[in-house]
């Protein structure tokens, strides 16, 4: 008896424990949820981060094209009018003769190859080696120029009457001035909102990373909690079993207790039966009377 008390009181200690381990597998279960959830929400409010900047940058995009539109079409003037001052340099080259006598004419001949190399380097993105080349394509050029004008200051220059051709050219030029002028205004806002751009584009994959980072770590806790989850499940069913189990016992105990007490009863009501028969026997016994057992 004292056996079976202390195995009843072990069953309901472990029942107990379990039920303690089945709220704690609970309580985690939530405690990760809520965590996740935390992570999930930090991870759309940087996915609609990077969308706001996404829409930022296509528009500086825009404005970047449009600017880089303006300047293409600012350099295409510029150069159709370097083109013509050439022409008319060429022109007067001609009507003069060999062009080592006339000075002049050379000079603003490589005046122009300069300034159209300048132009080139200050607008034209290339590489280190391509740059370089063209640096020194500058420099010999200045050196022809500084030679030449050393030359037309020792020798007489030829007069030629093309007053009108000088004119025209000097006013292509500075006609190329401007637009060259407009043509590095825009290249600069161009590059400006190239730069506002690339900075957009590196603040945007740096919040993708982080909301990468966000969302794994979201995926880590709802599987975790999951986990605790079919844990505290398999808890749960074991709980249920074991209380079934215990109430099935119980049932059957009081269904023994029962039996046994209206067995109980019977045998109590069978034994005032008998005593009352016993009774009677005896006082017919005294009364001289016959003794009869009956039921």
């Amino acid at each position: 008896m004292i056996e079976k008390e202390s195995t009843k009181k072990q069953d309901l200690e472990q029942l107990k424990n379990a039920e303690k381990k089945f709220q704690s597998l609970i309580e985690k279960r939530n405690e990760l949820n809520q965590i996740a959830t935390q992570f999930r929400e930090e991870r759309d409010l940087l996915n609609e981060k990077r969308k706001e900047l996404k829409t930022d940058m296509d528009k500086l995009k825009k404005e970047r094209e449009k600017l880089v539109a303006k300047m293409k079409e600012h350099k295409e003037k510029r150069n159709q009018y370097q083109q013509q001052a050439k022409e008319l340099i060429d022109a007067k080259r001609k009507k003069k003769g060999e062009v080592i006598k006339n000075l002049p004419l050379r000079v603003e001949e490589i005046k122009a190859d300069i300034q159209m190399m300048e132009y080139e380097q200050e607008t034209t993105i290339m590489n280190t080696r391509k740059e370089n080349k063209l640096i020194d394509q500058i420099k010999q050029k200045r050196k022809e120029f500084s030679e030449i004008k050393k030359q037309m200051e020792k020798q007489q220059l030829i007069e030629v009457d093309l007053s009108d051709t000088d004119k025209g050219i000097t006013e292509l030029f500075q006609k190329a001035d401007k637009e060259h002028e407009k043509v590095q205004k825009y290249y600069d806002e161009s590059q400006q909102k190239h730069e506002e751009y690339k900075k957009l584009v590196y603040e945007i994959a740096t919040l993708i990373g982080e909301a990468n980072k966000k969302h794994k770590k979201y995926i880590e806790l709802r599987e975790e909690a999951q986990s605790n989850h079919e844990k505290a499940s398999e808890m749960r069913s074991k709980i249920i079993s074991v209380k079934n189990e215990r109430i099935k016992q119980l049932q059957e105990n009081r269904e023994i207790l029962r039996s046994q007490n209206l067995k109980a009863r019977k045998e109590l009501m069978d034994n005032d039966k008998l005593e009352k028969v016993a009774e009677q026997s005896v006082e017919a016994l005294k009364g001289g009377k016959k003794i009869t057992l009956s039921g």
